[in-house]
């Protein structure tokens, strides 16, 4: 008889694995008798449940919305599985009485005196997809027990495999007991026990047991366990609790549990602690949050996270999440009872500004997202703040973020018909934030819609534009506020045809008519205030856009060579000059906007005159599926006014240095004759991706604006780049800039560079470089290994903004974090290294 070893004394795989297994050896062995089947067959068909649903150890299996975690603490609203799927060791309890169940073995025995039938020699047993082998099996008729002995072995419907010395069940399945036990998950969770004894029907009791998700080669324990005297799962309760338990790392402890306890794999949501974050810094001191899951009801929660910060004292914060039929919203708050005297030097030395940030001080967030009907859909993004600078001196957004935008919608939409109302509050957080930066929008609404029938052989669409608009404290008395409405509506109409050469033709038709009224604006040509003021103006536009394209088929690729050109007339010239611009002050000319009817990014700018456009493209498109293309052109105002020419300043009377165009004035539209656009586009393999938009002056081919993004991983190194470059635009015109435009060169990379050490360990680092004043503008590196059951990241970072006006300063952070799976993830943060590594500090930092 072959003999399995007792699992080995430390965390790790069962030495009963090793044991040799043999199921289906050679040619089927002799079945038993229908003879002697026929009368044990009803009572080994309830044993076969009986072991079947004993095993309900597979109670350690974890899920992700119920991860383990010590003392009862339970993971929430957890991220994508980093581990992949859960393990499976829950058994399944879907039994089918009905089917019968097959025995076989080298031997079987009727015991008239002792009532038992024993089968000997490999034997197999195959019940509801259930496979038992052992060396002996022996059903005792008086007792109603199932015993199987030696090597025993268990493959489960799920893909489990269990495997013990001695199993041992009694009729009714309620009871069993396990020696020498060892269960193995498909995805390599395994547990191993001495003994396991199962009572009262769904109580399973496991002692000197040990869990670990982690592999691990011969006799060697794995990277991490979980070791205990005494595991019980209550599957009533739903519930898996360690009595005297240790983790344990390669087999040495690491620090002892007396008592913890999680909910077991079936329980998505149940109350409890979550997995507690350390931090430091030298602004807020020693950090640290216990969260508390409430599980209110199925389908809505609260987890309340309060911060402790030595240097600032408590920070309460707590998230509701509520979940209904048609939708889901969230409500986030974070407050704290500020003390302006543990706020750092650089604020306490602003005497005003301490004073304005001395008592509450907090932030409500809100999101939601509702389907209304089959069309229609709304919801809102809302984050109401004390002020600008709170939630990243706490850390609660990045320190990079420029801009608060909150937003309520409702959107529908058909085949051909779409409607959208928007209303938006947007708050500048930059470094030259003014009160221009605060306006809201009340409210935005759009209309589009297609005609389903062709119009003259071609497509019909009428598109209208509603805005409600104001700005608060700008006006020149600084007491009154900006507003304008908008209303817009056009008809557009286009349509394709191709000759038999292969020539398209698009011609297109446009008319468009706008109604402004305004109040208290800064006339952007005169400087002076607008008290009321209504404007009216349409512009009409027909033009066609015409291509040819040119196809050579290879042996291994295609290339086609297409000339496009595209002219629009216009109305030579309409007033706009003096109306407000709000949403077309972002003017980028590049090979995706030359064949734009219109290249302004908004409603309050339109072109005039008659305009060209005219380009080549060319496409390689290969059979293993490589791709390039590359887009040339230019455009050429040939009449009326140029509106790129002329955009007026948003201040006229500040100093020169400060007016600040309406939107950029060396777009590279401004001349008759544009720059040159090139657009190029790399693909030749999955591992490899460039993009890169450049501008060139038509005089001299000189580079005014470049923007490349690089991608590519070769063998074990990955990484990316990032490239942009614009000239100093001061030069360039007489549009003296500031604000939003720069008035020095702006030439910056940023990119990451990482390789794969080995299948476990990779590094990465990544760095923002300002190219022109020779400065690191953020820099960081980190160190990352990975396996099956373990994750450990370790990041040093470091960011060189600064604006002590919002709390934003010169920092160097060591993050740390560890996943251990099925058990949730620790981090660590701190940027004590500051102290340390203060002498290193810039000479200066980039405002």
């Amino acid at each position: 008889m072959r003999r399995a070893r007792k699992p080995q004394s430390v965390c790790g795989r069962g030495r009963a694995e090793k044991a040799d297994r043999r199921l289906f050896r050679g040619p089927a062995r002799s079945a038993i008798p229908s003879a002697f089947v026929a009368p044990i067959r009803n009572r080994l068909s309830a044993c076969a449940v009986a072991l079947a649903a004993a095993t309900a150890f597979a109670c350690l299996s974890f899920s992700h919305e119920a991860a383990a975690q010590s003392d009862g603490f339970k993971k929430h609203a957890a991220p994508a599985p980093t581990f992949g799927n859960s393990s499976s060791l829950m058994p399944s309890t879907k039994i089918d009485r009905s089917q019968p169940l097959y025995l076989q073995g080298d031997q079987l025995v009727y015991d008239n005196s002792g009532n038992t039938v024993i089968a000997r020699g490999n034997v197999e047993i195959y019940y509801n997809n259930y496979i038992l082998t052992a060396d002996e099996v022996a059903y005792d008729q008086s007792a109603n027990t199932l015993t199987a002995v030696g090597n025993v072995v268990l493959k489960e419907p799920n893909g489990n495999i269990i495997r013990a010395d001695r199993y041992t069940l009694t009729d009714d399945f309620r009871d069993g007991f396990v020696q020498s036990l060892s269960v193995v998950a498909k995805d390599d969770t395994r547990i191993a026990a001495a003994r396991a004894t199962r009572r009262e029907g769904n109580i399973t009791e496991f002692n000197e047991a040990k869990f670990t998700p982690c592999r691990t080669d011969g006799g060697s324990p794995p990277l991490w366990c979980i070791s205990a005297q005494t595991i019980i799962h209550d599957q009533q309760a739903a519930t898996i609790t360690y009595q005297d338990a240790q983790f344990e790392i390669f087999g040495q402890p690491i620090f002892y549990l007396p008592y913890f306890q999680h909910a077991d794999p079936s329980v998505k949501r149940r109350s409890g602690f979550l997995m507690p974050t350390y931090g430091t810094s030298s602004d807020l001191g020693f950090m640290t949050s216990v969260p508390y899951y409430f599980a209110l009801a199925p389908n809505y929660d609260f987890t309340f996270h309060p911060r402790y910060m030595t240097k600032q004292g408590v920070l309460w914060q707590g998230d509701f999440r509520h979940r209904l039929a048609n939708g889901q919203y969230n409500i986030k708050f974070a407050a704290i009872d500020q003390n302006c005297g543990d706020l750092p030097d650089s604020i306490r030395a602003d005497r005003g500004r301490c004073e304005d940030l001395d008592g509450f001080r907090g932030s409500l967030e809100t999101k939601g997202l509702f389907s209304l009907s089959s069309w229609w859909r709304g919801g809102w993004d809302i984050t109401l703040e004390s002020d600008d600078s709170f939630r990243r001196f706490y850390q609660l957004d990045s320190i990079l973020l420029t801009d608060r935008v909150n937003r309520v919608f409702m959107e529908g939409q058909s085949d051909r018909n779409y409607f959208g109302v928007n209303l938006y509050h947007f708050g500048g957080l930059t470094f030259e934030d003014t009160p221009q930066s605060e306006s809201r929008v009340h409210p935005i609404i759009d209309h589009n819609y297609v005609f389903a029938d062709p119009i003259l052989g071609g497509e019909l669409k009428v598109a209208s534009n509603f805005l409600s608009f104001s700005r608060g404290d700008y006006h020149v008395d600084g007491t009154s506020s900006q507003d304008m409405t908008r209303a817009i509506s056009e008809v557009t109409w286009r349509r394709k045809l191709i000759d038999n050469l292969g020539i398209t033709y698009t011609p297109f038709a446009n008319l468009r008519g706008d109604l402004y009224q305004i109040n208290n604006y800064i006339d952007p040509i005169t400087g002076e205030a607008v008290a009321d003021e209504s404007i009216a103006r349409g512009v009409a536009a027909a033009g066609a856009t015409v291509s040819y394209p040119w196809i050579a088929s290879g042996f291994n690729a295609t290339h086609t060579v297409e000339p496009i050109g595209q002219i629009i007339a216009r109305t030579a010239s309409v007033p706009q000059r003096e109306l407000p611009d709000e949403d077309a002050k972002s003017l980028v000319f590049d090979d995706t906007t030359l064949f734009l009817f219109d290249k302004f990014s908004g409603y309050d700018r339109v072109e005039t005159g008659t305009r060209a456009n005219v380009g080549v493209q060319y496409t390689f498109q290969a059979n293993t599926g490589g791709y390039a293309r590359l887009l040339a052109g230019q455009s050429f105002q040939l009449a009326g006014d140029n509106p790129f020419a002329n955009p007026g300043y948003v201040d006229p009377n500040a100093p020169p240095s400060e007016r600040n165009p309406v939107f950029n004035p060396n777009s590279g539209l401004e001349t008759r004759e544009s720059d040159y656009v090139v657009g190029l586009y790399l693909a030749p393999t999955d591992a490899f991706r460039l993009i890169s938009q450049s501008r060139f002056d038509d005089n001299n081919l000189a580079l005014r604006r470049q923007d490349a993004a690089l991608l590519a991983r070769f063998g074990p190194f990955f990484g990316d780049a990032t490239y942009t470059y614009a000239p100093d635009t001061a030069n360039l015109s007489n549009y003296p800039l500031s604000g939003g435009y720069s008035d020095d060169d702006q030439q910056d990379i940023s990119g990451s560079l990482g390789v794969q050490l080995t299948e476990n360990w990779s590094v990465r680092g990544r760095i923002r470089y300002d190219i022109d004043d020779d400065f690191v503008l953020s820099d960081a590196i980190q160190l990352r290994y990975a396996d099956e059951c373990f994750v450990l990241t370790a990041t040093y970072a470091e960011n060189f903004y600064n604006d002590p006006l919002r709390d934003i300063d010169t920092d160097r952070t060591l993050f740390l974090r560890f996943e251990l799976k099925h058990l949730g993830d620790f981090q660590y943060k701190t940027d004590a290294l500051d102290y340390v590594m203060g002498d290193q500090q810039p000479p200066h930092s980039p405002q």
